[in-house]
């Protein structure tokens, strides 16, 4: 009889332990199919949008009415701005892509500059015309190269999963058909140079993606996995590092671990052992930390990582997860472009995130220009609907990615909250930005 029950008890142990096993094995498989699939959208909206901007860039080049040029321009773009969206979707970290994003940024911005000016009285000087036939061909070469890649993996069904893979585990041996095209629309990419009228956008772009910033001396795979044992609170022996591609924008160590339903991520700077992002995923219990002790976390750890006069203008709560925003301060003035993520969990009080890539590109002691139009008169650009609560001083990036000085005003109209920034050197309205009602500001 005892024996009986004995096995009936093991027989429903496996039977929980293969139905648990089963479980994660659905959830694992469930989060790789969203991966894939957003991957997959990710690059066939890539392709589908490179099309467009050929024919629009061609069709720009046959209008004869500058009625018509400057709504082209502008659409031209908006679809160089979404295309650059899609490239940031795709799991290509690891794998240099910069002079493809280049090109993009080039066309954005030549755009851009040319729809905002009044071409009746300023049209498109000699140079700007040959500037703008030297984009559709490198857009027409770059669309072609990214049909091929498109047409090898609808043909061969493959995935871009074991792209992620390969670039992760530096398989250079493996035949890998999407990173071998990619590789080519890189090397087509490159072949463009707007050397005649050279971007202020594209120099800004390519001074912040060096990372030229970080301090201290490059550190060694062990290294690196001490002080991934530090911040994952788990034995080096159970963490994976890898060195990023060779050629990439930072050169740095990708550490990762797994215990069980508990899972880990890290990105870290070979020169300085700076820590660039955080991910640690685990199941949450009851909340028993507020998100202002979140915040006091938060705060405590971005110190104990070297990142001084941080200010935290943004918190919001998700899932007893924390989401903490702050900007660097520097003489009362908030530095957007040096912005900083962190997400603790409120169960233990343990910080779970990090994104702080924005920081160690763009951080530097900045020479900063004096308001020329004081703030009452800023105010007079601000919609008088809008009732203003705070206003201070700001650094942020506008539609160009320049930094511009401006006054920030929050305020609220029609129940809804909104940051405005006017250009502090011109008047000129910058940005307007919604904010949502779960995010909690700070300011």
């Amino acid at each position: 009889m005892i024996r009986s029950i004995l096995i009936g008890i093991l027989a429903v142990g496996v039977a929980a332990t293969a139905f648990w096993g089963y479980k994660e094995h659905q959830e694992k498989n469930a989060v790789l199919l969203q991966a894939e699939n957003t991957y997959q959208r990710s690059f066939h909206e890539l392709s589908y949008r490179m099309d467009i901007l050929h024919d629009k860039l061609g069709t720009a080049i046959a209008m004869n009415s500058d009625s018509s040029l400057s709504p082209q321009m502008t659409d031209i773009w908006r679809v160089s701005s979404e295309a650059l969206t899609n490239v940031g979707q795709l799991p290509l970290t690891l794998l240099p892509f910069n002079k493809t994003e280049g090109f993009l940024v080039d066309v954005g911005n030549f755009t851009y500059k040319t729809a905002i000016r009044n071409l009746s009285k300023e049209p498109l000087s000699k140079d700007e015309t040959n500037n703008l036939k030297k984009l559709y061909q490198q857009s027409g070469n770059i669309k072609e190269e990214l049909r091929d890649v498109q047409h090898a993996v609808l043909d061969h069904n493959l995935r871009w999963m074991d792209v992620q893979l390969a670039l992760s585990t530096q398989d250079e041996k493996s035949d890998n058909t999407i990173i071998d095209g990619l590789k080519t629309v890189e090397n087509t990419a490159s072949n463009y140079a707007n050397e005649d009228n050279p971007s202020p956008f594209m120099q800004a772009s390519n001074k912040r993606e060096s990372f030229q910033n970080l301090s201290g001396t490059k550190i060694t795979k062990d290294q690196a996995l001490d002080n991934g044992s530090r911040y994952f609170g788990v034995d080096k022996r159970d963490i994976k590092v890898a060195k990023n591609g060779k050629g990439a924008a930072l050169p740095s160590y990708s550490l990762s671990y797994q215990d069980g339903r508990k899972r880990g991520y890290m990105e870290m700077s070979q020169k300085g052992g700076h820590l660039i992002s955080l991910l640690v995923s685990r199941p949450m219990t009851e909340k028993k930390w507020s998100l202002y002790d979140g915040a006091r976390k938060a705060q405590d750890f971005l110190k104990e990582n070297k990142m001084d006069d941080m200010k935290l203008y943004q918190s919001q709560e998700y899932d007893h997860t924390g989401v903490y925003s702050f900007l660097y301060e520097q003489d009362g003035v908030k530095i957007y472009p040096d912005s900083v993520n962190v997400k603790v969990a409120l169960d233990r009080g343990e910080v779970a995130g990090l994104t702080a890539d924005n920081y160690f590109k763009n951080h530097v002691k900045r020479n900063l220009p004096k308001p020329k139009i004081p703030v009452e008169e800023a105010k007079k650009k601000v919609n008088p609907a809008l009732h203003i609560q705070e206003d201070s001083m700001a650094v942020i990036d506008n539609d160009l990615n320049e930094e511009v000085l401006a006054y920030e005003f929050l305020g609220v109209m029609n129940n809804n909250t909104y940051r405005i920034y006017i250009n502090a050197l011109d008047g000129n309205e910058e940005k307007v930005e919604k904010l949502s009602e779960a995010a909690v500001s700070t300011s």
